[in-house]
């Protein structure tokens, strides 16, 4: 049965639904002109490791056109290889650097580029704050190799960044990067990576808190370096064990996740001697596929860590499955 309005039901309907309709209006105007933020939250990762808190902590990212830089690899394979991960043209790398916290020592892996690339990085102690720590909080600092990005945050015009960390070295980057003699002996375009990493580390130095090392040397309990020359002369990995689990921090093993891992022939110009790094490259993916321990590589997708999985004849790389928990899971999950 039709329901009837009288005159003044249908003026008070009209009035409500004309504000109703009014209010919708503005709220679709303001949802549409909200500014885009255009950022991404701090960029920090936490992991337990046994007793110890593994941190990943982001220094931005770099963009780069792998098939211009990469090497030893057939016409047209980069591409086909980019391609089955949805990646072209320009490929954006994450630089980033890991925090061991042992429960008595904090101990940073790497700095991140600091000023040296631009504006996209130089993003470590700010996301090193977010994760609730300061620059004279860390105890120890080891760099894999001395590339700028991954010395860079070391200093700050002319001044140290993390004025109570002592500094770890191999010796024979050191004693390559850190040559007046090399460096006019080097080709006029790589000057200015020994310039970077000369700047990077004078403070350290004047200060008497930069150490070098030869071989397998412990920097504090649960932390070995293990050589794997080749990508530079001193080029460094590190071993993380508590509790009986290990990560091993790679450096720049590997830059390209989506055609070293399968392709892990594949080299990249920035090599000092790609043969070396190639096969110390072979050698970490298949020990750590045998091992199925944890691995943390700079330049993959943030935050880094994963492992590695045998694949055909190459391997695949198994990012960590995201923890909101972070470092505190639920003790019905803890290992």
């Amino acid at each position: 049965m039709r329901q009837l309005r009288t005159p003044a039901l249908a003026a008070r309907f009209t009035v409500t639904a004309t504000v109703a309709a009014a209010a919708l209006a503005c709220t679709a105007v303001a949802q549409a002109s909200a500014p885009q933020v255009k950022s991404q939250a701090p960029g920090f990762y936490r992991m337990p490791l046994g007793a110890f808190e593994i941190t990943t902590v982001n220094d931005g990212s770099l963009f780069f056109k792998p098939e211009d830089v990469l090497t030893n690899v057939k016409p047209g394979e980069v591409d086909s290889l980019l391609k089955r991960q949805f990646l072209q043209g320009a490929v954006e790398t994450s630089v980033d650097a890991f925090l061991v916290n042992t429960g008595s020592k904090l101990l940073l892996v790497d700095t991140g580029a600091g000023a040296l690339v631009g504006p996209t990085a130089g993003k470590l102690v700010a996301n090193l704050e977010a994760a609730g720590y300061r620059p004279e909080q860390i105890d120890d600092i080891v760099i894999t190799h001395m590339h700028g990005d991954h010395v860079g945050g070391l200093s700050m015009n002319g001044q140290r960044v993390f004025p109570n960390a002592v500094v770890h070295a191999d010796k024979h980057d050191a004693d390559y990067w850190l040559s007046k003699a090399e460096m006019d002996k080097a080709p006029a375009q790589a000057k200015g990576g020994f310039q970077a990493a000369m700047g990077s580390f004078q403070p350290y130095i004047d200060a008497k808190k930069f150490q070098t090392f030869e071989g397998t040397t412990t920097i504090v309990p649960g932390v070995t370096t293990h050589a794997s020359h080749g990508h530079t002369p001193g080029h460094t990995t590190y071993v993380v064990e508590s509790g009986g689990q290990k990560l091993v921090l790679w450096g720049d093993l590997l830059h390209v996740a989506a055609v070293q891992f399968p392709q892990p022939t594949v080299t990249i110009r920035f090599d000092s001697d790609s043969k070396a790094a190639e096969s110390e490259r072979e050698k970490a993916l298949a020990e750590a596929a045998a091992g199925g321990y944890w691995v943390g590589i700079a330049h993959v997708p943030f935050p880094g860590i994963g492992h590695v999985r045998k694949e055909g004849a190459g391997y695949t790389w198994v990012p960590i499955n995201y923890s909101p928990e972070g470092a505190n899971p639920p003790p019905a999950a803890r290992p």
